[in-house]
């Protein structure tokens, strides 16, 4: 039985633990370079992401976590933005110049959220950039050396009056893909995710002129993934055993790989039964419940063939999730330039695949930048003893669930399985979130529902506040909405903020207790924390939040996380509360040593548990109790004060001044509780 399966069938103790790897590098996914970040880039991925890093390195060691993330700067959202500033007159520069506008901003806002990614790239500047030119044209002629690549002959949109080829989201229609409720289908995917060939988009438009497109023949590089429907089958049933893996995760997936078939409305029925001899051999499923009925074929070839000739006999229908040719180029002027292969030149990389290794191009470009020799990134990507961790979207499942999988099974030369063996490119844990809801609506920036740029939050709350308020939402089990009373024009004067809550639990309850204890040591102890072994039930209840603490982190339910501490910090303000009352009123010194050996082990023990999540605070407590970074080491995690006092009986503290605060209120909050 495997640690794992171990791990869920017996009950977590300081001796059934989960095991972590010996180096990691986590990603978040990567904004465009078309804009500022907005809440859900910072709340709905990047938080998540920052605290697993967090506490990873403080789980098995700094040095042997990497977390890299970047702007994807290519692509046409973003030249179609750049070009529209443009032509209205609010830009002037380069395309580059524009992304570097946009990078730089995004880095800034990460940074005062104390998003501590190791590199903050974009894939089209600097060093980095260079780097993942070069990291794209390896993994191409990789994939085509090994025989993974077919050169395609497909119809792109041509929008005559504008004269070009429209690329990505220069088109707009419905999509094709059946129950998608996505409003927006573009040339080849819409914005829910869903891949089908260009020609069965419905009723298409030319975001240029407005015109409908015609189509011309194009020829590009596309990934077999049609080919990797079994063993992504296979993988699918691994992950689903394994309980860090969502099962957001491994049912989105799931719906991906059925079989080729095309859904008909039932008022069709009629004119199906008159040319159905047309189709190649084919089966029928019809259920009385549904208004369609399904049709599957036995390879998308013959699925597509009978999709132009159901439109051919103004039939309606829309195509299942099947796998499709996964396209690797296109022709768009502003992206990495593809290698020659064969015949088929002056191409580049369309940006969704070439952002799925740029993880890979930021890892190298990093290890560069410290010195490193780029090579070592194999040691974090490709051993056993490693593990990737991609913190995404559930729009974005497709991409890195299913089109990223097979592509890095097929780098493997030779047999190519579902479990890549030492040396060979192994698959990430995806960590899918759900999307947060702007007052119970679906936000974009280019919806019709605007979201509050992150930038702008932190006018009316802490980065902290913040962190804490979103980690607290249950994302990997469905969407939840952000609520903002000062964004909020239905919220009352009276109304409590919903955001705030989270944060004033450090703020208000453990920064009582952390200030009670200062303040009592320096005024019956002068200053020195007493050392010694705390009470049995004050051990039992921190091991329980410790083991408690780290199976959720494992299984990365972030909000379970916030309520362990939440319950263990309220603890340690009931204990203190209780004990330090009963000292006073007895006047007994002995009961005030105790009540401080007690209630300064839960500080301990609560800031080390609480320092991925609000990393500033914690250090300042660090700081004034007096401690190197060793407090911050789960090797030590079960250790009381006796073990980082080294022996001292008193351990002298620095001086708190009155009225000093380790988690800070908002400016605008002063006087709220």
């Amino acid at each position: 039985m495997d640690n794992n399966e171990f791990y869920k069938k017996n009950k977590p103790s300081k001796d059934n633990r989960p095991q972590f790897p010996k180096k990691a590098v986590i990603t978040g996914g990567m904004p465009y370079g078309n804009k500022q970040l907005h809440f859900g880039h910072v709340g709905g991925v990047f938080v998540f992401a920052d605290v697993w890093a967090r506490f990873l390195r403080d789980r098995i060691g700094k040095d042997n976590v990497i977390f890299v993330s970047g702007t994807d700067c290519y692509g046409s959202p973003i030249a179609e933005s750049y070009r529209k500033l443009v032509a209205e007159g609010k830009f002037e520069g380069s395309i580059e110049d524009f992304v570097r506008m946009n990078h730089e901003s995004q880095k800034k806002t990460l940074g005062d959220y104390e998003i501590s990614c190791n590199l903050f790239a974009a894939s089209a500047l600097g060093d980095a950039g260079r780097v993942h030119d070069m990291v794209s044209l390896e993994f191409i002629k990789r994939l085509y050396e090994n025989g993974q690549l077919d050169k395609i002959t497909t119809s792109q949109f041509f929008d005559e009056q504008a004269g070009v080829f429209l690329n990505g989201r220069q088109v707009i229609g419905k999509c094709p893909v059946m129950g998608c409720q996505s409003e927006k289908g573009y040339a080849d995917e819409c914005d829910l995710g869903h891949q089908y060939m260009p020609s069965n988009l419905i009723d298409p438009k030319s975001t240029i002129t407005g015109n409908t497109p015609i189509m011309k023949d194009v020829v590009n590089w596309y990934f077999r993934l049609t080919d990797y429907t079994k063993l992504l089958s296979e993988y699918v049933e691994k992950i689903k055993k394994q309980p860090n893996v969502r099962p957001l995760v491994s049912k989105t997936i799931d719906e991906f790989l059925e079989p080729p078939v095309i859904h008909i409305k039932k008022e069709f029925k009629e004119q199906y039964e008159a040319m159905k001899g047309e189709l190649a051999p084919h089966t029928i499923t019809e259920e009385e419940k549904k208004p369609s009925f399904t049709i599957c074929f036995d390879t998308l070839d013959l699925r597509d063939k009978a999709c132009e000739i159901l439109a051919s006999h103004n039939i309606r229908f829309r195509t299942g999730k099947t796998l499709v040719p996964f396209r690797l180029t296109g022709n768009i002027d502003w992206g990495v330039k593809a290698p020659d292969l064969e015949d088929v030149k002056d191409l580049t990389v369309w940006v969704w695949p070439e952002s799925l290794w740029a993880p890979i191009s930021f890892t190298c470009a990093y290890l560069k930048s410290i010195g490193h020799d780029m090579s070592e990134w194999k040691d974090y990507w490709c051993s056993k003893d490693a593990q990737v961790y991609q913190f995404i979207g559930s729009d974005n499942i497709y991409f890195y669930g299913v089109a990223e999988m097979a592509m890095f099974m097929a780098l493997v030369k030779g047999e190519i399985t579902s479990d890549p063996q030492e040396g060979e490119l192994q698959l990430p844990i995806l960590v899918a979130n759900n999307h947060i809801l702007f007052l119970d609506k679906k936000a974009s920036s280019s919806g019709a529902v605007k979201p509050p740029m992150a930038a702008d939050l932190l006018s009316y709350y802490t980065a902290e506040q913040l962190r804490m308020h979103w980690l607290g939402f249950a994302l990997g089990k469905g969407s939840v909405s952000f609520q903002p009373k000062v964004f909020n024009p239905d919220a009352k004067a009276e109304d409590p903020d919903p955001v705030v809550k989270e944060g004033f639990l450090l703020s208000n309850v453990f920064n009582r207790v952390i200030r009670s204890c200062f303040y009592y040591a320096q005024k019956y102890f002068d200053g020195k924390m007493p050392v010694g072994t705390p009470d049995a039930d004050v051990i039992a209840e921190s091991e329980k939040a410790i083991i408690d603490y780290e199976r959720y982190m494992y299984r990365f339910e972030f909000h379970q996380v916030t309520y362990v501490l939440d319950s263990y910090i309220r603890k340690a303000n009931k204990v203190w509360a209780k004990l330090s009352a009963e000292a006073d009123k007895a006047d007994d010194n002995e009961l005030r040593r105790r009540t401080l050996i007690n209630v300064f082990h839960y500080i301990r023990t609560a800031t080390t548990l609480l320092h991925p999540l609000a990393p500033s605070g914690c250090e300042m407590v660090r700081e004034y109790l007096g401690f190197d970074e060793e407090l911050w080491n789960w090797d030590h995690i079960f250790e009381g004060m006796e073990y980082f006092c080294k022996g001292e009986t008193e351990h002298q503290l620095k001086f708190l001044e009155p009225r000093v605060d380790f988690f800070k209120k908002h400016p605008s909050q002063l006087g709220n509780n």
